[in-house]
């Protein structure tokens, strides 16, 4: 069923327990396993800076390193991937130059405000996929 599995990471709470259910699925259909780091561009001038939990240019080798090594200890072949840009948009155009057929990612819960929903990341991966999204609590 599902052949290819991409899995971002970033250094969220989330991601670390979203990495468990990627494991098992990976396990179950000996899929193959994309992990992807996306690194943001720096901010503009007067734009807000990056949430601590995203990627920097400066903690992404060792990110992508960490992560392939779980993986791997558990016997899984690891493929890892670096990207720049905006996060939903590089996960989702990965995603289709991959071919993948399954996107696992954490959720911070941040998508819900008083004011209805908000426009996460999670949030606008699921609208811009091209395949499922297993969003991870």
């Amino acid at each position: 069923m599902f052949k290819t599995i991409l899995f971002p990471v970033d250094q969220s709470r989330e991601a670390r327990e979203a990495a468990d259910v990627a494991l098992n699925l990976v396990k179950m259909y000996q899929a193959n396993l994309v992990i992807l780091a996306v690194v943001e561009p720096e901010p503009e001038p007067g734009q807000e800076p990056h949430s601590e939990t995203m990627t920097s240019p400066e903690n992404v080798a060792e990110l992508l390193a960490e992560a392939q090594g779980m993986f791997q200890d558990a016997g899984v072949e690891v493929k890892t991937m670096e990207r720049q840009g905006k996060p939903a948009f590089t996960i989702c155009d990965v995603a289709d130059e991959i071919e993948a057929d399954l996107i696992i990612i954490g959720s911070r819960g941040t998508g819900l405000t008083e004011q209805g929903p908000a426009d996460s990341v999670t949030n606008r991966i699921i609208n811009l996929s091209p395949c499922p999204v297993l969003v991870v609590p």
